[in-house]
């Protein structure tokens, strides 16, 4: 069976539509189609329904595709288990990362990396550190670079790099800036600014209120740390925050009875061949430790 074919039907499936499926393959319309109709033509079934400008999977498609997937997994990991015989430290490497950590923690590391093994090409992802952990599980990416997941999760593989310490903070004008202590009551009674329901960050918080019965008051949400610092920052709310994110113009609040941390690490499948590429790479995180 044509792999090209497979991905071919895996990109349209996700996609739900044949041009957009050659956008993203570099591909025709027309080619898309031809490699679709190959492979159904193989099967001896249809794959999808064509509506108007878009399709659908059918029954047979929906039971094939996680099992084409699965195919085109286990074809990349005996490539690279054959690659690693040479030693080389070579190809190209998938990891998902998050924006914050790599504004603030893998620049150093990457730097590292490239000069010593400068035949690696690193095909980077920015995304949400849950989907990076999705990715990863599906053998979509080799390695994902997170904030790692407060509960373990089945078939995934952690290793803590950075702890990171995480305080409440609200703007220097912001009314809970005069308390000299916080209760939990006065932040559910003020808006708040968090990350969206399922991230690892608002896990946490949450984990952090469950006792109490208290409710968060959210005004707003984003997962992007940089833009909850600002919107903290012009007075819109409390966030929570790393603290090697604040700056003169957060106050930190004394809440009593809350002490939040995350820990930023990699994750990987551990029944998944590592390349020569993400054993290096994991190394270079490694000697960050001892250099903290």
């Amino acid at each position: 069976m044509d792999t090209t074919g497979l991905r071919t039907f895996i990109t349209a499936a996700e996609l739900e539509s044949f041009s957009h499926a050659a956008d993203q393959l570099y591909l025709t319309q027309p080619a898309v189609s031809k490699r679709v109709a190959s492979l159904e033509e193989e099967l001896g079934t249809p794959l999808f329904d064509r509506i108007g400008r878009r399709v659908f999977l059918t029954e047979a498609g929906r039971e094939l595709l996680p099992r084409a997937k699965s195919i085109l997994n286990e074809i990349e990991d005996s490539r690279r288990l054959i690659t690693n015989l040479s030693g080389k430290v070579a190809g190209r490497l998938s990891i998902g990362t998050s924006h914050h950590i790599g504004l603030h923690r893998l620049p150093p590391v990457l730097r590292n990396y490239s000069a010593q093994y400068p035949e690696v090409e690193l095909d980077l992802h920015f995304m949400d550190s849950e989907a990076a952990c999705r990715a990863v599980l599906a053998g979509e990416l080799e390695l994902g670079i997170v904030t790692l997941p407060p509960e373990p999760i089945d078939d995934l593989q952690t290793e803590i790099i950075w702890p990171d310490p995480l305080s409440i903070v609200v703007n220097k004008n912001h009314p809970l800036a005069k308390h000299k202590n916080t209760k939990l009551e006065d932040l559910t009674n003020t808006p708040a600014i968090l990350p969206a329901h399922g991230t690892y960050t608002r896990e946490l918080l949450e984990q952090a209120f469950a006792p109490t019965g208290l409710t968060l008051k959210t005004g707003m949400t984003t997962n992007y740390l940089e833009t909850i610092k600002m919107m903290v920052s012009v007075g819109l709310g409390w966030s929570i925050l790393p603290e090697t994110m604040l700056s003169d113009e957060l106050v930190t609040l004394n809440v009593k009875g809350i002490k939040l941390s995350r820990q930023l690490g990699f994750v990987f499948h551990p029944r998944h061949t590592l390349s020569n590429a993400a054993k290096a790479i994991i190394e270079t995180l490694r000697d960050q430790i001892n250099r903290q």
